[in-house]
């Protein structure tokens, strides 16, 4: 038996003009999707950002419900399963982005809401260096059960997920393209062991022609499934530093591999660290910490609140103690809004409260007194 409600999601999901932020604000304003479909066309197109034109493809939907149908065929025929966004399989990390794909489609078992999770993304060029280090880095984080997710392309995100693989971790493979097949092709084994305790995800429908876009799109889901994202080695432009903007812009915590100043694939992550939209990454025990993920954390130094001589520092640094002294930790964004200094001149001033040891960062871009 057909799922109504199903058929109708995927059926405005595969309207023209219909994306992803939109479909959740025609969802959220009428109710359900098959609501939306049978709103009148008046009412559809007086939502923000719909007009008469896609309004008019919403109510013209006897084909879109036929290709729906089709859909629903085609993934039980491939063993695909269709997470919508009240779905219980459906990702909790990734749901949490305001541009989530409203239906996702994966293959696989295991765990999708695994504690801790690691987006790993580079060049798909990437040196043996590159390689060494993510095999390194996952063979020392697989006592931390750490779920390792990429792009299943060339280069690093292979590497990361073959080292998943070798050491029995969990690993989330993003496809760009549909999941009745696998691109690239020559890495259709690796995807089919990455099913055993893992995952393979995309958001594109089944019978979808691979485009050049959605491999930008697909980005952002690796970033949303992520904890944090770290980026090996990549030019200063690419797929990976488009994952390190979506992450930061979600929030993420985000790390990068310096690199030789005279290799290109090190422009990215040294860009990244410089401007101050990365972590330096160094070694594997100081991640560890700063994630904490570490169960052995050092004792650090404390320093009583109230005992803080604010005349030490800067005008700046003070308004950003005073303001720690009054909360327990928060965002560098609401640090900005209360304090009225822009993002990059406060991360330069964080960045040396914390080696005065005065401050220190917490995953998700917090921050709090080192107390």
């Amino acid at each position: 038996m057909v799922d109504s409600h199903l058929l109708y999601e995927l059926a405005l999901q595969q309207t023209e003009g219909v994306g992803s932020v939109l479909y959740r604000l025609l969802v959220n304003t009428f109710g359900s999707a098959s609501e939306t479909m049978n709103a009148p066309q008046s009412k559809i197109a007086s939502v923000p950002n719909v007009g008469p034109k896609v309004a008019a493809r919403i109510k013209d939907n006897s084909e879109s419900l036929l290709l729906a149908e089709k859909m629903l065929l085609d993934c039980k025929k491939n063993n695909i399963q269709i997470c919508n966004f009240k779905s219980e399989l459906y990702p909790k990390k990734l749901k949490s982005i305001f541009d989530a794909p409203p239906i996702v489609y994966i293959k696989g078992k295991g765990e999708l809401n695994a504690q801790r999770t690691l987006a790993v993304v580079g060049t798909r060029e990437a040196t043996t260096y590159g390689k060494d280090l993510v095999d390194n880095l996952v063979a020392n984080l697989a006592k931390f059960n750490v779920q390792i997710i990429s792009g299943l392309a060339y280069g690093i995100d292979i590497a990361a997920h073959k080292a998943a693989l070798k050491y029995g971790m969990s690993t989330i493979a993003v496809l760009a393209n549909s999941l009745e097949g696998v691109y690239p092709e020559a890495h259709f084994n690796i995807a089919k062991d990455i099913q055993q305790n893992g995952y393979l995800i995309s958001e594109q429908p089944v019978g979808t022609k691979t485009k050049q876009q959605f491999f930008v799109a697909r980005n952002r889901i690796i970033a949303g499934l992520a904890d944090v994202v770290l980026v090996v080695e990549s030019a200063k432009k690419g797929g990976s530093m488009v994952t390190a903007q979506y992450a930061n812009n979600y929030n993420r915590d985000v790390f990068a591999v310096p690199g030789n100043v005279f290799n290109k694939f090190s422009e990215g992550p040294n860009y990244l660290i410089s401007s101050h939209l990365a972590q330096i990454f160094t070694t594997v025990d100081s991640f560890l910490e700063f994630m904490n993920w570490d169960q052995e954390l050092g004792i650090e130094r404390k320093v009583p609140k109230s005992e803080i001589d604010l005349s030490k520092f800067s005008q700046e640094e003070s308004q950003v103690l005073a303001l720690l002294v009054k909360n327990e930790e928060m965002l560098i964004d609401e640090i900005s809004w209360q304090t009225q200094i822009h993002l990059n001149k406060l991360a330069s001033i964080l960045l040396n409260l914390e080696f005065q040891d005065m401050v220190k960062q917490l995953p998700g871009k917090k921050f709090k007194l080192k107390v």
